[in-house]
């Protein structure tokens, strides 16, 4: 069975297979930027029928991304052939043995069954869709990523590429402490995030912001800080200073500095 946590020397690696009829081509940017901070997109596929117009929108974008096209022609009215060649694909991927984890790219619930399939196997499954997506796909994940955040990322990389630049230290201060204004921003689940960290906290009630991060996304795994307008967990959780306390340590294994989280209580 293959390793779910890669060692820090290993490269995961990634197979990347879309679902054109379910995925908007305006996330390609924020796809792959998103993509690159798990790991290298060592095969990328978009599945679709391409003899129609109606995916004209990504035959712009799939040489520049070198995505390759598989042609799946609809051979029955409203059945959607594009699936199963993607599930086809993806078990002939999984035998071979050479990933580490899948990105799925779709808001179909129909990949469902994959993405539970993928994780019996040990490996990491990532998926990627609108926030319309079925509760039931975004559970089978282990980390699902809203296609809305992506495209806001890149629409405000746009906007900002035409203005002229502030200074480091303004940038800074602007990300940390000010929400994302692109984004739909939701009310942030400071119950939820509270309760995790009772359940995972040492004798004095801390827990490593990293450990906070992993748990929730057990739990949750379409959790993600920027669909609460903050671009960092440890963002968020500084901007809910009536319900948590931040503490900055020193490590000695990495000789760095490590974030440390814990609920605030009345009798502390």
């Amino acid at each position: 069975m293959a390793n779910r946590t890669p060692t820090p020397r290993q490269q995961t690696h990634l197979a990347v297979l879309i679902d054109a009829d379910n995925a908007p081509p305006a996330i390609v940017e924020g796809l792959f930027e998103e993509i690159a901070k798990y790991g290298i997109a060592s095969v990328k596929r978009i599945y679709g029928d391409w003899t129609g117009p109606q995916l004209g929108g990504w035959k712009k974008v799939l040489l520049d991304h070198s995505i390759q096209p598989i042609q799946q022609f609809a051979y029955t009215k409203g059945k959607n052939a594009t699936d199963s060649s993607l599930i086809i694909d993806a078990m002939d991927l999984l035998y071979t043995r050479r990933f580490d984890g899948f990105c799925l790219v779709s808001s179909d619930s129909d990949f469902t069954r994959l993405a539970a399939r993928l994780r019996e196997e040990g490996l990491m499954v990532y998926g990627f869709g609108e926030e319309k997506t079925p509760s039931p796909f975004v559970s089978a994940c282990d980390k699902f990523i809203y296609t809305e955040i992506l495209r806001a990322g890149a629409s405000e990389a746009v906007e900002s590429g035409d203005k002229t630049q502030a200074s480091s230290q303004d940038v800074t201060t602007s990300e940390s402490k000010k929400p994302d204004a692109k984004t739909k921003v939701q009310k942030v689940p400071v119950d939820f995030i509270a309760n995790v960290i009772d359940d995972i906290d040492d004798e004095n009630g801390w827990v490593g912001l990293g450990a906070l991060g992993q748990n929730i996304s057990k739990l949750r795994p379409a959790f993600d800080s920027r669909l609460y307008g903050y671009k960092k967990l440890s963002d968020l959780i500084r901007s809910q200073t009536k319900r948590f306390e931040l503490q900055l340590r020193g490590t000695s294994a990495t000789g760095g500095e490590a974030l440390y989280v814990r609920n605030k209580k009345a009798d502390r």
